[in-house]
């Protein structure tokens, strides 16, 4: 039986680091494509290099970490990096499989002549598929400390639970998530005409066409191929499905967890795509989905891995967490999945509701810290959307309800809900209510005050902030090192 040569291999290498020859550059299907907001800030990461760490790149399928690799390559070549010293390997490439990650990592050094000293930059993209990854990586950061090594996986939560398990000192995380609709709109070039900034907040230029590229963004706009790419755009369902939904849970799940029954998962992801938004039970989901209830706290667990789903956990009126959590929401990381799965909603569309606060948890979602702290209030009269708790106290900081409609502004009295638990919490600093189109300033019937904003101008609003926040954390880490 033929064996891989290691001649096979090397001219493999060749062909994925192209920039190892002489003037040699990123392929131009990287170059040119528009680089996300996140980039700055993952780049002062990679090039910060006092701190002997690896760097982490979490992310879903198809939201663009491979891009963001390449194109920190191009700007490390742009800043006088010599194109030996970079490594760039893809470990879905069935060339390497059973190949260590140190035989790479000697073979390159040996090959260019550098040495143990030498500075230079190894990827890894895709490392999941290594089996120990994380043992493998923590051995190379200790043993080569000049090496910045960087590493990027679709399996977000199985990256992170392993790498703070066994890379604690020796691992940063930095998570690039769907499209924010900030992003969205500055890459159909629209962020500037449809929103300005006011006295501080943020408003619409023409809430009305703002709401149509909100509708486009629920539809298709998570992933950056299908903006960019008009034959995409022209078949979004083939492309969110084939390309993403069922690799991750016909190939990505089986292969990291060993899951034997693939339809028993898909048919529990369709389910829970088709709640999203809303409350579930494990009893329920057990009864229409056909699976175990033991089965489907793995599977559940395997699907927040994978970033196609994130539970919020439930709290009661007076901001007490339940014992036995049996319920709790389940919101896609994209809204866009939901559209490919059963059809592209319409701006008058019944799901509206539910699929718009997807969006905005979806955004929240950018934020490991924050979303930690964020959960849905209910009891036996009443919810409320969102409620953000204080790390330190624990009470309730700020709720916001999310509606599609107007009618709340002109009829206070449907949010009897949010008056009764601002009572109760009247330390809260922030009752928000979002609409369609109303903004403004308001009381409820019994005097509590609540703040008004569309819907499509908060998602706005909590993706911009959180932008601004990545890159402000770290520009404040690069200063202090």
């Amino acid at each position: 039986m033929l064996q891989i040569s290691q001649q096979d291999i090397d001219k493999r290498l060749s062909f994925d680091n192209p920039w190892w020859a002489a003037d040699g550059e990123i392929a131009s299907s990287y170059r040119d494509l528009p680089r996300r907001s996140y980039f700055d800030p993952f780049f002062h990461l990679v090039n910060t290099r006092e701190v002997r760490r690896a760097i982490i790149l979490l992310g879903p399928r198809r939201v663009g970490k491979t891009v963001i690799l390449h194109q920190t390559i191009s700007e490390l070549l742009k800043q006088g990096t010599p194109g030996n010293s970079i490594l760039f390997l893809s470990l879905e490439t069935p060339i390497y499989t059973d190949t260590g990650l140190e035989t790479f990592v000697l073979g390159f050094i040996e090959h260019f002549g550098h040495t143990r000293e030498s500075p230079l930059t190894i990827i890894f993209d895709e490392i999941q598929y290594l089996k120990d990854w994380e043992v493998h990586l923590k051995s190379l950061v200790d043993s080569y400390p000049a090496i910045r090594f960087i590493a990027s996986g679709s399996a977000a939560a199985a990256l992170r639970l392993k790498s703070r398990e066994s890379g604690a000192g020796r691992f940063t995380e930095f998570l690039l998530p769907p499209l924010t609709f900030a992003e969205y709109l500055f890459f159909v070039g629209k962020e500037e005409t449809l929103i300005r900034l006011e006295g501080g907040e943020f408003v619409a230029n023409d809430i009305e066409a703002l709401n149509r590229e909100f509708v486009a963004y629920l539809n298709i706009g998570g992933y950056p191929e299908a903006v960019f790419n008009p034959s995409i755009r022209d078949d979004t369902t083939r492309f969110i499905k084939s390309d993403i939904i069922d690799k991750v849970l016909l190939r990505d799940l089986p292969q990291l967890y060993g899951i034997r029954d693939i339809q028993e998962l898909n048919r529990l992801f369709t389910t829970l795509a088709y709640n999203t938004g809303n409350e579930v039970s494990l009893e329920e989901l057990s009864k229409s989905s056909g699976v175990a209830k033991a089965t489907l706290s793995r599977y559940l667990e395997y699907l927040e891995a994978a970033f196609l789903i994130r539970r919020v956990h439930r709290i009661d009126q007076n901001a007490r967490h339940f014992q036995r959590a049996t319920a709790f929401k389940i919101y896609l990381t994209n809204p866009s999945m939901r559209a490919a799965l059963f059809g592209a909603p319409a701006e008058d569309d019944q799901t509206m509701g539910a699929i718009a606060e997807t969006a905005l948890y979806a955004q929240w979602f950018h934020d490991p810290q924050i979303i930690e702290h964020l959960y849905y209030a209910r009891w036996k009269k009443g919810e409320i959307d969102i409620v953000s708790l204080d790390p330190k106290t624990q009470r309730p900081a700020w709720a916001t309800e999310v509606k599609w409609s107007d009618r709340s502004a002109s009829d206070p009295g449907e949010l009897g809900n949010l008056s009764f638990f601002k009572k109760i919490h009247p330390s809260m600093t922030l009752c928000e209510i979002t609409t369609r189109t109303y903004r403004g300033e308001g009381k409820l019937r019994d005097g509590t005050p609540v703040t008004f904003v569309p819907t499509s101008i908060a998602v706005y609003t909590v993706g911009k902030f959180l932008l601004h926040k990545k890159a402000l954390v770290s520009e404040v880490a690069s200063a202090t090192k």
